[in-house]
């Protein structure tokens, strides 16, 4: 992270629709614009869907017992994350935008990052257990519940949040002693790159060799055993869930891959991004969290259940744990 001189050229010409500059110095205006309002309403909305949709996911599986699976305890890690965005990550968004932490690093803009690093970099995680979770159920199903136990989930959940909020931490310290720094600092370069590089990409390309092998297996599968009925029918819902969850992978690549080049395009090649697209990429990346729960609920029919019994109240009505959902 580095502190960036901004003339005055950039200052008229490049500036977020919600600041004004004084001093040479990006501030909250006073009297927003017609775009600083919308775009206040677009991440307000947001932040609301994102925590409703994940309120559901979270309490779906914490309070109906059939819910408690292993792919589902990491689903809730997943969900727990995209909440936090909501609650956390939006309103920072709100009153430290991108591109004013891009010229003024304040406390609370190094905060904003090590939050923004530490939840995209955990939902990346779990996606990476729950890809783990599908290779034994898909590949190697008869060693599923002696590969897949509670301890190995637990485990898994706990790496994620942990290794997670060390990159967040460790990304925002190796920039504190930039000060003095020159634009195309070194440190700047390596600080960028390596903590996309674990937070980002390597993860991915793991994802896609697992989730590779999943489909060849499956099309194997498909192609040369002849399975009994009620094997045949306990393959179709593995192969829903893992379906549904590569959706998941696909809704997360699609939202968070723009971001990534960019910041690292950007740190490399020393590229002064425009407001407009570094703000723009910076709220397709975080719609993520809000899309999740949408996708469980247009796929699974259990959490179309389980969120029509909360809504309605249902829940409050008596002990719903037991219930059968289809």
């Amino acid at each position: 992270m580095r502190t960036q001189t901004v003339n005055s050229t950039v200052a008229v010409t490049d500036i977020h629709p919600c600041y004004e500059m004084d001093n040479l110095n990006h501030v909250l205006t006073y009297s927003p614009s017609v775009i600083c309002t919308l775009f206040y309403i677009f991440l307000v909305f947001l932040s609301v869907i994102t925590v409703g949709g994940n309120l559901l996911v979270t309490i779906s599986v914490i309070y109906f017992k059939q819910l408690h699976t292993p792919t589902n305890y990491l689903i809730l890690s997943l969900a727990i994350a995209d909440l936090l965005v909501g609650i956390v990550v939006f309103p920072f968004s709100m009153v430290f935008s991108v591109s004013s932490c891009l010229y003024n690093e304040t406390i609370f803009c190094r905060v904003r990052g090590s939050f923004d690093i530490w939840l995209s970099t955990c939902s990346i995680l779990n996606l990476c257990g729950i890809s783990i979770d599908r290779y034994y159920a898909v590949c190697q199903p008869l060693m599923y519940r002696a590969k897949i136990t509670h301890n190995v989930i637990v485990c898994m959940i706990l790496v994620s949040w942990v290794v997670s909020a060390l990159i967040g931490i460790g990304v925002i310290v190796g920039g504190i002693d930039n000060e003095g720094c020159e634009e195309g600092c070194l440190i700047d370069i390596l600080t960028s790159t390596i903590g996309s590089a674990l937070s980002f990409y390597l993860p991915v390309i793991i994802m896609l060799c697992i989730y590779m092998k999943i489909y060849l297996v499956a099309r194997k599968q498909a192609r040369n055993i002849q399975i009994l009925k009620s094997g045949a029918t306990l393959s179709k819902i593995e192969m829903k869930a893992t379906k549904t969850l590569s959706i998941v992978l696909g809704v997360f690549l699609l939202c968070w891959t723009p971001f990534f080049l960019c910041i690292t395009l950007s740190a490399v090649n020393d590229l002064s991004v425009p407001v407009s697209v570094t703000e723009t990429l910076k709220a397709l990346a975080l719609s993520n969290s809000t899309l999740n729960p949408f996708i469980y609920a247009f796929f699974y029919s259990w959490f179309r259940a389980t969120f029509r019994i909360i809504i309605i109240g249902k829940i409050f009505q008596g002990d719903c744990s037991n219930l059968k959902l289809h």
